[in-house]
């Protein structure tokens, strides 16, 4: 009886040490509602960056991902998070949108928990908190380039926005206002959309009655494809200017939005360097098609994780937040896909912007 019972402590002690060996980060991800398809495409590339760190081994243990459903919401974020936190234990979360993240990330810096943003962005995200990092450049980066290319190198001085209400929308009228200003343009009416809003012939017609030479775009999910495709229908023919959240697959496709341009990141799959070969390589078996800046993003993001808990696990440290953001302060530089970079001290990239213009269902790079 004293050999079974021995048995069984052993192997109770072996199973909790292969649980241990579990390494888990999470993501706060919009997983269902009008936002599910940005999920999906941040998804491919943090299950694909899992999948090499655990086929190359670069840790001691296998790395797990526990996704939580944000639906792209604040107070659904932060339920999201919680758990994350306080019942996964997880020291790393990936997040997404400007609204959520500026919900959650109390929750990062009261729990000493890294939160890493790939795919809001409000300027205001670079300001949050040490444990707040993004690996996606902010709005005010985006507006930078796209106020001087409209007023100076198309023409476009007169400019309608049409904005969601929220923390983006108001950030990206205010970085709007600041650089029209500066490059000689002018914003002619700025209107303001709710969050849950799905009909805009209201709103188109007002924009109509200013008379604008372009139309900018600050809204996200399913409620920006609606709104282009109101405002052709209701007579608003002028071109249409938006920011990265035009590059979804949806919005690529909508007829409505050929010709309408876009700025992002600057995204080379063609770079030699062998992560980003790899990277470009696998996503391309896998869905048929080159990652957009988003799936590259949360790539980055595990891979960021990596090579810090890497880095700390050779000197013999607990993967904890504290540890983590010790460890990023004190790597000079990270290979991401595409280009090596460093952070700055509040916990953001600079990368170079690209514009882009829909046509034929795709994008392509104009500027």
């Amino acid at each position: 009886m004293k050999k079974i019972l021995l048995g069984l402590a052993v192997c109770q002690a072996m199973a909790g040490i292969a649980v241990a060996q579990d390494i888990k980060i999470g993501a706060a991800f919009p997983l269902s509602g009008a936002n599910a398809e940005y999920g999906e495409i941040f998804a491919s590339g943090t299950n694909l960056a899992v999948e090499h760190v655990n086929t190359d081994k670069m840790l001691k243990g296998k790395l797990v991902l526990v996704y939580e459903d944000s639906q792209g919401l604040p107070t659904a974020g932060v339920v999201a998070v919680n758990k994350l936190i306080n019942v996964e234990k997880t020291p790393y979360v990936l997040s997404a949108f400007t609204g959520v993240s500026k919900a959650i990330a109390p929750l990062g810096t009261r729990n000493q928990v890294v939160m890493v943003n790939g795919g809001g962005v409000g300027p205001d995200l670079a300001t949050l908190s040490p444990y707040f990092w993004n690996v996606i450049p902010l709005a005010n980066f985006e507006v930078k380039a796209m106020a001087p290319y409209l007023v100076k190198e198309k023409g476009l001085k007169r400019i309608a926005m049409i904005y969601v209400d929220d923390p983006l929308g108001d950030a990206a009228l205010q970085e709007m206002k600041t650089e029209l200003k500066a490059n000689g343009g002018e914003l002619v009416g700025a209107f303001s959309i709710p969050v849950a809003a799905q009909q805009f012939s209201g709103v188109a017609a007002r924009v109509r009655d200013t008379k604008p030479d372009a139309v900018y775009i600050a809204t996200y999910g399913n409620q920006q494809v609606q709104l282009v495709k109101q405002l052709r229908d209701n007579g608003v023919s002028q071109p249409l200017a938006s920011y990265s959240a035009f590059s979804t697959p949806s919005m690529l496709k909508l007829p409505e939005a050929e010709g309408a341009i876009f700025t992002s990141q600057q995204i080379n799959v063609n770079n030699p360097d062998p992560r980003t070969k790899r990277m470009v390589a696998d996503y391309r078996a896998k869905f048929g098609k080159d990652p957009n800046m988003y799936a590259i993003n949360y790539y980055n993001a595990v891979l960021t994780f990596a090579d810090l808990a890497a880095a700390l696990q050779k000197e013999g440290k607990p993967l904890t937040g504290a540890n983590l953001l010790e460890m990023r302060k004190k790597t000079p530089s990270f290979d991401f896909v595409g280009a090596k970079v460093s952070f700055a001290d509040d916990g953001t990239v600079k990368a170079p912007i690209q514009i882009n213009e829909i046509t034929g269902g795709a994008s392509k790079v104009i500027k």
